[in-house]
Formats: C-alpha cells, structure tokens, sequence
C-alpha cells in the first residue's frame, strides 16, 4: 500500500508557482474537522475520479459494497486516507500552507474543530455542522456560538442525510438565526456517497430528490436577505441550479466533492459558467480525510482550458471574498500584504 503522504511529494505540480509566498490565495469554503476514523476504519482509499460506480445486489449488505470500494480502490493513483487524527490535521494544514489556501472550517465535535484553529491561527473561520451524525445542534447552543463569535458561518448543513428538505419546520430556527445575526449558511444539496441510504442512521434519510437546488426555493423568498451558498453544486441537477441561480441571484454555489471525485465534473461546471454565473462559483474541496484532494481539486480546475485566468481567479477567490464580505484587512492578510 503506498503511503498517503509519499504521495504529496509525488503530486503533480500546480500550474503556477511553488511557494505559498508566491501563490495567490485561494478560499476553500468547505472544509471539515475530523477524525481518521470517522468514516471507518482507516486507511480508506478514495479515487479521483471515480471512473465508474459499482451495483448492489442486495443479497448482501451494501456496507460491504461501499467499504471494498474504499478499501479496494479501483485506480491506480487513490488517495489513502491517514491512520491518525494528527495526521489528518497536520497534512491539511500542510497542503493549506503549501497552496496558500484560508477557509471555512466545520466539525461536529468542537473541541477538535477549536484544536485545530489553535494550530493554524488565521487560516479558518468557524462554521458549524447542523443535522449531522451527532444530533442537531441545538438553536439555543448555536445563537450563543454565533453571539460570541465562535461561529461565523452556518455550515455544513446536512439535512439532506436526514431526509429533511431546507423549507421543512425543523430548519426554520437555523434560518431564523442566520437572518437575524447576518450569518451566510452553507447547505449540502447534491451527492453524497452513492447508496448511502442503504448504510445506517441517521444518513439512511438521504434520498435522491433532494439532489433538486429548487427545495431551497421556499426559504429564499421566506428569507431574501440571506446569503446562501449550495454544496456540491446541486449535482446532477443543473437545470434546478440554473433555475435556483437565475431567479435568486443571492445564491452561490461551492464545487465540493465533484471537483475531485465526479467524472463529469467538467462538463458540470461549463454548464454553470457557460449560462453565466461562473461570478457565482466558489471554491470549496469538502476536505474531510483525505489532505491532498484539496490539491488534486486545485489541479483539476487550473487544468480546464474553458476557463480564463480571471474565471479562475473569480471561484478560487474573488467570489468568496464578495459572497463574505471580506474586509480589505483581511484581503491584505490573505495575500501577504
């Protein structure tokens, strides 16, 4: 088995210069704090892209379908995931170095999300999980989070593992919190692991209709002032997002896991930037376990000849800092200055 930070060495280069010196910034809008074997026993291998996805018959338990993919990859370059929560931590942060790459972090276990912004001081700015694993974040707990700053972003909400479409009744406090205190929320809608209703609780709610960016339609007219950005780009659905983009030009939208994992994603993004919202696309590797999909993601996207240079400038960083509000402090301090 090749040992997954041999492979940083051997990446291939990203177009551009070496150094984070040297490098524009880039702002990952996506990225989790977790440990190594929150997906399961590592070392978990993932493929980028995944050519082709397997069947299931359902004689046998579909884990075991998904757990031979991720310990069987069928590629010849995966990612392997680290055997231990600090090297989780230490290659991310290492690629974010290396990359000079900020972003907004998330993780349902606090402690390790604040253990790892005590590591890399400057480099995150904190969200929070809603709907994941652990439960819901209570609204009480989160308008104290967001009251002392510990939480600046509403994300990565992932209700969609729960069955819970964004206008539903249990969503409402969360919106309510990110109109009144100004909050953006990140909300997954789009993948996930393929099959993933047929794993366990509480991801078993997981249900292919709410792929549809359009479910976000009720909240955005209930809701207009809030700045909302779409995971994963609401894959495959394009013409719901182009919808959704068209009638509600508050809504961004990040490239999440299809930026590394998804064989079309290409034609997926040129869809979105050819009808004219690439000002709308932002940079977001969903990095979870696996520390150099964030580079493979800046690869794949440097390597697309239908974007111009300012396009890609626009989704590794012009756009966040819009969508944000950056301040020209935090601008400077981006970029070295």
């Amino acid at each position: 088995m090749r040992h997954p930070y041999l492979a940083i060495c051997t990446l291939l280069t990203v177009a551009g210069p070496t150094t984070a010196q040297e490098r524009p910034p880039i702002f990952d809008v996506h990225l989790h704090a977790q440990r190594a074997a929150d997906q399961g026993p590592p070392p978990l291998a993932l493929c980028t892209p995944q050519a082709e996805w397997p069947g299931w018959d359902p004689v046998t338990p579909y884990g075991s379908v998904w757990m031979d993919l991720v310990k069987n990859p069928p590629c010849d370059d995966p990612l392997w995931s680290p055997e231990t929560d600090e090297e989780v931590r230490d290659g991310t942060l290492e690629v974010m170095e290396r990359l000079n790459v900020f972003g907004v972090l998330s993780g349902e276990d606090q402690d390790l999300q604040a253990e790892w912004m005590g590591a890399a001081p400057g480099r995150f700015v904190p969200g929070a999980v809603i709907g994941g694993p652990a439960g819901w974040l209570p609204p009480d707990s989160l308008r104290g989070l967001i009251a002392d700053g510990h939480v600046q972003v509403i994300g990565e909400v992932v209700s969609q593992y729960r069955g819970v479409a964004p206008g539903d009744p249990e969503m409402t406090p969360y919106w309510q919190l990110a109109e009144e205190f100004d909050v953006p929320v990140g909300i997954h809608v789009g993948t996930g692991p393929p099959g993933v209703m047929y794993l366990e609780e509480p991801i078993s709610g997981y249900r292919a209709r709410l792929h549809s960016a359009l479910t976000l339609e009720p909240v955005l007219v209930e809701y207009p002032s809030v700045r909302v950005y779409i995971m994963h780009a609401g894959w495959p659905m394009v013409d719901d997002l182009l919808a959704l983009l068209w009638a509600h030009p508050q809504v961004y939208v990040d490239v999440g896991i299809i930026s590394y994992w998804l064989p079309d994603f290409e034609s997926y993004l040129k869809r979105i930037v050819d009808a004219g919202f690439g000002k709308r696309v932002m940079f977001g590797s969903d990095q979870m376990l696996w520390p150099e999909a964030i580079a493979r993601a800046v690869q794949r996207i440097e390597g697309m000849d239908f974007l111009t240079p300012e396009q890609k400038r626009d989704i590794f960083y012009h756009n966040a800092a819009r969508f944000f509000r950056f301040t020209q402090a935090e601008i400077d301090r981006h970029h070295g200055r």
